[in-house]
């Protein structure tokens, strides 16, 4: 397992790091450590040839996968497929799901887990412009 370093907090935000990716084993989780309240993120890397040891569904939760490196399989229910750097797949809620590492790289994924149903406004919609001195 890796560790969640924060980098830099403030009142309204928390950097936070896993590390070099590249380098990245396991499973690690940072709602905790960035303290989010809308979703829950976890970075996650298989070895080549490995899955999750379990299929598992949510109640309430849906989630995305981003694969961000290596190729593998996805499950969900009775249907797999394949999956590879750049896709993305979005699990909706009660169905069983399953990930596992086909490449002779590791797979490396981030995974975002949050209330189906839940987005209202998003990008423009839930943003405005504001003015702001430029600092960087």
């Amino acid at each position: 397992m890796n560790d969640v370093k924060i980098l830099n907090e403030g009142k309204k935000f928390t950097h936070a790091t896993v590390g070099n990716l590249t380098a990245f084993e396991g499973k690690q989780f940072v709602k905790d450590a960035t303290g989010a309240t809308s979703c829950e993120i976890s970075f996650g890397t298989l070895p080549t040839g490995a899955e999750v040891p379990f299929f598992h569904s949510h109640k309430e939760n849906e989630e995305n996968y981003i694969i961000l490196s290596g190729a593998g399989r996805f499950q969900v229910n009775d249907q797999a497929f394949d999956i590879a750097e750049g896709s993305v797949v979005r699990v909706a809620t009660n169905c069983d799901r399953n990930i596992k590492c086909t490449s002779t790289t590791p797979m490396t994924y981030i995974c975002i887990q949050a209330k189906e149903g839940s987005l209202g406004g998003y990008t423009m919609t839930d943003a405005e412009i504001t003015e702001r001195t430029n600092i960087m």
